[in-house]
Order: structure tokens, then C-alpha cells, then sequence
């Protein structure tokens, strides 16, 4: 009977153990955790198709476009054209009686810029008076001469008076008519020394006007009415024709050879950013700047709008050569520890991460030397957010050149 009962006793332990691993097996053990999902290979990063993140990304597809190869980059600043400025000094000493221009104003060739009050003008005019004195006193002492001269030819033909007479008689004439040839080019010299001041003959207390030697804007002005200068080196004002500029820059020397008298290249300007425009190369520096190694160049750039003003800053820009090579936005690039990624799009949500070898910039496309092919579809927009752990640590794209 005992036996009976332990027996029954062991097999309802055993039933009772036998549906509790039944239980467990059925609804999991939640002490243990399940096995973990195959994770992405490294370097890809898959998205789920309902993810948030799809919707903040874009993608295009890698284009070609013709890519420079060799290409002169440098900073550039506008200058006055040197050949179409003008410095206006004093042409005599004196007294400024007016100023007949502001700063910034328009002028044209001739016009009157100051008017000066100065002794020299009346010592040129009295310089005139005593030329033109001379010449009448010339000219009266030639005709006398003459009419000696005539007489002593009449009498030496009656034999009237000796042959030295009329030597000495046609001598005379010889003087006179040379006297009132230095007293002409006296007058003449007198005469011109009026016309450079502007004044006319006959008249004293005249102001000297000082008048634009070319038409263009007044850049600069050094003097005041009422002032006395005695200085006729020191420049008063300033006027620059600004219908064209030029553009110069220090080109490397390295970089030098690409560049030739006559060629044109390409000017980008802070003030105008997104506008290029042209320029001509119109001389080259003879000689290497020993501290920079740069050499300077000048080019010649139409301004008939007046947007470019002296000392605005900008880069020039010349190519070479150029090959047609797959391009990307810049804003694709992902840089970070010495690498150059890109994220390709291998399906919908999933993505590969390549690294790629970069080469010029144009714009805001940067070409593609290594690891695109064109007509691969890319991530243009929103790669930050597909960063996986094992690549570099982005950095901004930079502005565009």
C-alpha cells in the first residue's frame, strides 16, 4: 500500500514537471533574450521602408560636365586703369581762388578744376609786352637798314662811294634782319607761355584755371581755396577715367606658365557674389616677388556701368584645360579623418558608404576622379542623417569658390 502511494506520488511530480517545461517551451523563457537579428554589413545602412528618415533624404543621379584641369586660382582686387589717371599739380606758384570741383564729381576733358591767383601770370604777361615791344623795335631798325642798304647800292653804282661802304651797309641789313627774327621767336615763346596758363594777351590780374586733362570722376582732392601752394610736385586732386579698370593679382610662380598676354580669365567679386565676369591680360611683372614668390599680374576689365569701384577684392580664375568627368553637388561629400565619402544608393532604404577621390571645384559640383560611376544615384541631401558609427566625423561643406 505504501509502495502504492509513493508511486502514485512520484509520477504526479513528474507530470507536474513535464507541463511546466511544456509551458516554457511554448510561451519562452523570459530570463533569456532572444537570439540577435543578422546585422547590415559594415558600410552599408539600411532603413526600414516606413522610416522618417527616408522622407528628409535626396538622391540624384551622378551627372558629367567639363571639369577643369590645370587652373590658375588667386586673389584679385581692382585698381585704377594707370594709363587713364590723372594727377593735377600746380603749373605755377599762387594763391587757390577757387575750387570749382567736389569729391565724387563727373568732369570732362577741359574743364576748369581751380583758378589760382599767382605773380608768375603777370610776370608771363609782362614777359609778352616786352617780346612784342621788341619785335616793333626790330622791325622799324630793319627797315632803316634796308633803305641804307638800297642807297649804298645806288651810289656804288654812280661810283659814288667806295665798296666797303656797301659791305659795311649790306652787313648792317644782316643784323637787323636777324634781330627781328629773335625778337619773333622771343614773342612767340612769350605767346606760349600764355597759352599753357590760359591767359590772354593784354590783360593782367588774369586767374590761372587749371583744367581736366582727361574725362572721368574726381577721386581725391588735397586743397582748399585760399591756400597758398609753392609746391608744383605735390598733386591737388585726383581724376580717373573708370570706364575700365584693372584687375591684379599675385599669381603663384608655379602657376605662371598658364597665363599669357592677350588671354582672358574669369573674375569673381565679393561684392557681386554669383556674378563672374571677364578680364584681359594686359601685362605680366618682369620680376618674381622674392618674399611671396608670386608674380603680378594686370588685366583690363570694362566698367561702362560703374559697378567696379578701386580696391573691391575678388579671385581670378583661369583654366587651362578641362575634361568631362562625373560631378556631384559638394553638399554630397561627407569629409572627415583624411577621407572623402559619399553615400550611393544601392536600393530603396539602403545605402552604401564609398569613399571617393575628389578633384576640382566648379561651382558648387565637385569632380569625381575615383569611385562614382555616372548615372549612380547618390545622396545630394540629408546624409548627416545616415552617418553610420564607422564613418568619419562630417564637416560642413565649404562655401562654394
Amino acid at each position: 500500500m505504501r509502495l502504492l502511494a509513493c508511486a502514485w506520488l512520484c509520477g504526479a511530480l513528474l507530470a507536474l514537471a513535464s507541463c511546466r517545461q511544456s509551458d516554457g517551451a511554448g510561451k519562452g523563457d523570459p530570463g533569456r533574450a532572444a537570439p540577435p537579428a543578422a546585422a547590415a554589413p559594415p558600410g552599408i545602412i539600411v532603413l526600414p521602408p516606413d522610416s522618417p528618415q527616408l522622407r528628409q533624404i535626396r538622391v540624384e543621379p551622378v551627372k558629367t560636365a567639363p571639369m577643369p584641369l590645370e587652373e590658375v586660382v588667386s586673389p584679385g582686387k581692382i585698381e585704377v586703369n594707370p594709363n587713364r589717371v590723372s594727377r593735377v599739380v600746380l603749373p605755377v606758384p599762387g594763391r587757390i581762388a577757387r575750387v570749382m570741383v567736389r569729391l565724387g564729381d563727373s568732369v570732362t576733358q577741359g574743364q576748369p578744376l581751380l583758378a589760382i591767383e599767382s605773380p608768375d601770370a603777370d610776370t608771363a604777361h609782362s614777359a609778352y609786352l616786352q617780346a612784342e615791344a621788341t619785335v616793333t623795335q626790330a622791325r622799324s631798325s630793319l627797315v632803316k637798314t634796308q633803305a641804307d642798304f638800297d642807297r649804298s647800292t645806288d651810289l656804288f653804282e654812280h661810283n659814288a662811294v667806295a665798296k666797303k661802304d656797301v659791305l659795311s651797309a649790306e652787313n648792317a641789313l644782316a643784323q637787323a634782319k636777324a634781330a627781328v627774327e629773335q625778337a619773333q621767336a622771343l614773342r612767340e615763346q612769350a605767346l606760349r607761355r600764355l597759352t599753357m596758363l590760359g591767359l590772354q594777351p593784354g590783360e593782367f590780374g588774369q586767374a590761372v584755371l587749371v583744367r581736366a586733362a582727361l574725362s572721368g570722376k574726381v577721386l581725391e582732392i588735397n586743397v582748399a581755396a585760399g591756400e597758398y601752394r609753392n609746391d608744383t610736385n605735390a598733386p591737388l586732386m585726383t581724376v580717373a577715367d573708370l570706364s575700365t579698370v584693372w584687375v591684379s593679382s599675385d599669381v603663384p610662380e608655379s602657376y605662371i606658365r598658364f597665363i599669357q598676354v592677350g588671354e582672358r580669365f574669369d573674375i569673381s567679386l565679393f561684392a557681386y557674389p554669383g556674378e563672374v565676369f571677364r578680364a584681359r591680360v594686359m601685362r605680366l611683372a618682369d620680376t618674381v616677388d622674392p618674399q611671396t614668390r608670386t608674380v603680378k599680374v594686370l588685366a583690363e576689365m570694362e566698367n561702362r556701368g560703374q559697378r567696379f569701384r578701386p580696391e573691391m577684392y575678388g579671385t581670378i580664375r583661369h583654366t587651362e584645360s578641362v575634361e568631362t568627368l562625373p560631378v556631384v553637388p559638394y553638399a554630397a561629400v561627407i569629409e572627415g579623418d583624411g577621407r572623402n565619402i559619399v553615400l550611393v544608393e544601392q536600393a530603396p532604404g539602403r545605402f552604401e558608404q564609398r569613399e571617393v577621390t575628389l578633384g576640382k571645384r566648379a561651382g558648387n559640383l565637385v569632380a569625381i576622379l575615383k569611385g562614382l560611376k555616372p548615372g549612380e544615384r547618390v545622396v545630394v541631401d540629408g546624409g548627416m542623417l545616415l552617418r553610420p558609427n564607422d564613418s568619419p566625423a562630417p564637416r560642413p561643406a565649404a562655401p562654394a569658390q
